[in-house]
């Protein structure tokens, strides 16, 4: 457990300083490749069915298999990588989950690529800040306001606080690089095959029920730690507003976890986010969440960052503490 303790903060600070370097090799892409792979290949077998209504059946099937496979293959890889470097020496099991662990956050990489968007649209104009958010978002971006565009990030980096940042730490508390590594790639299965259109709405129903799961707890626990982190982040920041908000709003989203933190951070903010949204060229009519306090400005792409920060500390502050506890 002192090992395990001394990953997870070593891991957590890697992250806030290192973040994601451009050209570092990161397992993530590692298991995004596998992914890809496995899709093409359990796609092409289920399309080549000679009976046409047996197909949507054996998409299923065929992501089932999937989750299975990815799962099975990130677990056993991360689990002998760590017995082997703990069995050579213990200071080498050390690094490597200390580094493993870092591998399954991404607080400074969220900061630093929606920071990309803010630093765009002050310097270089709006359409700058659309190339930009273009790189975090899903929707479709050539279109959106100066106001649109923070807005998306705003959303990005309030959602991302739970899938990014918290619900990976809290795996990582749990079952450390193991079980935070195999939460990351249902998190990843979701986001490439998850999606609701004529090629994926079958084969990605098992990632996407998975992930589901896997984030029910974490982003409740992520919404109300956001809550109390805005008791310490001054006037800009509003702890009451953020609960009214987010007892309010939190199922204002096709995903039962998607609005648990946006809806907190709307209400910390004063801002109405979400709302209709062009995906694929096809308008999306999404629930608001939150009120229009006042009108969205490009400072509050840092706030929402200021706030994702101070919740990732103390979710840290509260698994450090009860793993010591458990120590003691």
């Amino acid at each position: 457990m002192i090992y395990h303790l001394t990953a997870f903060i070593a891991g957590f600070i890697l992250d806030l300083f290192l973040g994601d370097p451009i050209g570092w090799p990161h397992p993530i892409r590692w298991i995004g490749s596998m992914i890809g792979s496995l899709s093409d290949s359990f796609l092409k077998r289920a399309d080549r069915s000679l009976d046409i209504e047996a197909i949507p059946r054996r998409k299923r099937i065929m992501g089932v298999w999937l989750v299975v496979i990815v799962i099975t293959v990130t677990a056993a890889t991360s689990f002998l990588i760590l017995h082997f470097a703990y069995t050579v020496y213990s200071f080498l099991g050390v690094i490597i989950e200390s580094v493993m662990t870092y591998y399954c956050l991404a607080a400074k990489s969220l900061w630093v690529e929606s920071m990309k968007v803010s630093t765009a649209l002050e310097k270089e104009g709006l359409q700058a800040g659309r190339s930009a958010v273009s790189m975090i978002v899903g929707r479709d971006t050539a279109e959106l306001t100066e106001k649109g565009v923070i807005k998306a990030a705003v959303e990005t980096v309030a959602e991302n606080t739970s899938d990014g940042v918290i619900a990976p730490m809290i795996y990582l508390a749990i079952g450390g690089p193991v079980l935070g590594l195999v939460y990351k790639a249902i998190n990843t299965m979701d986001s490439m095959v998850g999606y609701k259109n004529d090629k994926y709405m079958d084969f990605g129903k098992a990632a996407a029920k998975l992930d589901d799961v896997v984030n029910y707890i974490p982003s409740r626990l992520s919404a109300i730690l956001m809550i109390v982190s805005c008791l310490f982040l001054g006037h800009n920041y509003s702890a009451i507003d953020a609960f009214k908000i987010f007892r309010r709003d939190r199922y204002n989203h096709a995903s039962p976890n998607s609005a648990q933190t946006e809806s907190a951070c709307a209400g910390a903010l004063g801002l109405r986010l979400a709302g209709p949204a062009s995906y694929f060229g096809k308008i999306v009519d999404k629930k608001y969440i939150g009120d229009s306090v006042r009108n969205i400005e490009l400072a509050d792409i840092k706030r929402a960052n200021i706030l994702m920060v101070a919740t990732a500390a103390l979710c840290e502050l509260i698994c450090v503490a009860i793993m010591v506890l458990i120590v003691l």
